[in-house]
């Protein structure tokens, strides 16, 4: 707890440092794998400007949340940028208390009221909720769709107890893995953040052993079949971040070389994210990417992306700027979009950076991480009867993202 000054005015204001920690997700022993957390990407952002600058008015605004119970996380002024000569509010409100009786008094004492919320659904004046920092990417990392040992009864690996073990490891190492608050400056708004070192894996023989085969297949192909961005970096990821046949790079040292090439960094997460979330941390040159690898009763098929598929397909394409700034421009057309947008914007980036394959010199190349991770749907797209159509975002119809449906390939160019 901080207590600040505002107008005269003592209030007692919980800051990020006070409620991190608290408002985190839970591991569960058995079962679901996590639970979600008191907050989980839930408190509402209020933005909202006074009729006309008075003295005083923050303290009235202020006055309304301790009436109603609501709790602020968050409190900045700011110049309006609809209307010049004023100033708006931005507040962020954390669960509980009477909100929406509290957003009806502000409505009433403001000249335009937006709401930023992850539950917006049923409020059609809310925008859905968007991480405005970095570190607000903590917050939904491990809202994930499939749970790291959680797998489903097709799974190659759901009989296999120590394989799940090995999950649940891995799971483990994504759950707490965040960007922490380490200082506090002070100041109500502003905590400055080092994110953690990249955790090391030490992989078994077994997994090393069908990353190998896995390498060892694609290397073959990665001449003749991949663009030439992909073939331009590739070798620069074998010099300088363990890229090779006996060993599984760690994800700190990819990490390291993306952000020396673009500023992309790669962010440890148990499973799958929702298309909202994933997009959301591409907006952020943030790729939330899995260490898990996949079962070795199966090492060229996976029903899930793992390191073979972020580390081999997606990895050398964001050390391109130009592929990099296009990854970025999606995820930032997600940050607020209503769902419908979500859906095309996940279509795009599925058509494209997962399975995309492009012209060099009249020829086919793939640039998809999901071509670029698989021998048998790298081969299959170019060498034989697959169906290429042109890719025109106004006419394909939005997709459900699933990695169980792998299009035959959808030419971008």
């Amino acid at each position: 707890m901080k207590t600040k000054i505002f107008d005269g005015l003592w209030v007692e204001v919980i800051t990020d440092v006070d409620i991190y920690w608290k408002l985190q997700p839970k591991l569960m022993p058995g079962g679901n794998y996590i639970r979600v957390g008191r907050d989980s990407a839930k408190s509402t952002c209020l933005l909202f400007a006074p009729p006309a600058e008075e003295v005083g008015i923050l303290a009235k605004y202020l006055a309304i949340f301790d009436k109603h119970g609501v709790n602020l996380l968050h409190i900045e002024s700011r110049p309006s940028t609809r209307m010049p000569d004023n100033y708006e509010f931005m507040v962020e409100c954390a669960p509980g208390g009477n909100l929406g009786e509290a957003i009806y008094d502000v409505k009433q004492m403001s000249v335009y009221l937006n709401i930023i919320s992850r539950d917006y659904n049923d409020n059609k004046d809310s925008v859905p909720w968007f991480p405005r920092r970095i570190r607000d990417l903590d917050r939904f990392a491990n809202q994930i769709l499939s749970y790291g040992a959680e797998l489903d009864s097709d799974h190659p690996g759901f009989t296999d107890s120590v394989y799940r073990e090995r999950r649940k490891y891995f799971a483990d190492i994504a759950f707490n893995y965040r960007w922490v608050p380490t200082e506090y400056t002070g100041c109500l708004i502003f905590v400055k953040l080092h994110g953690q070192k990249l955790p090391h894996v030490e992989y078994t023989k077994e997994e090393v052993d069908t990353w190998g085969k896995v390498f060892r297949q694609l290397t073959t192909l990665y001449p003749t079949h991949a663009c030439k961005e992909h073939n331009h970096v590739f070798p620069l990821l074998i010099e300088n971040c363990g890229y090779r046949e006996d060993n599984i790079p760690q994800l700190e040292d990819v990490s390291n070389f993306l952000r020396d090439c673009t500023g992309f960094t790669l962010r440890p997460v148990a499973g799958l994210l929702s298309s909202r979330d994933f997009l959301a941390g591409l907006a952020f040159r943030v790729f939330h990417s899995t260490q898990y690898i996949r079962h070795p009763s199966k090492p060229y098929y996976t029903p899930e992306p793992d390191v073979c598929h972020e580390l081999l397909g997606h990895a050398p394409l964001f050390a391109d700027p130009d592929f990099a700034q296009f990854s970025q421009e999606i995820g930032l057309a997600s940050l607020g979009a209503p769902d419908d947008y979500i859906e095309k914007l996940a279509t795009c980036f599925w058509f494209t950076v997962e399975y995309g394959l492009c012209r060099e010199n009249d020829k086919l190349k793939a640039f998809g991480a999901g071509l670029l991770s698989s021998f048998g749907e790298l081969q299959y797209a170019l060498e034989e009867k697959s169906e290429i159509r042109q890719f025109e975002p106004e006419k394909n119809r939005p997709t459900k993202i699933s990695y169980h449906r792998i299009p035959t390939g959808i030419l971008c160019c």
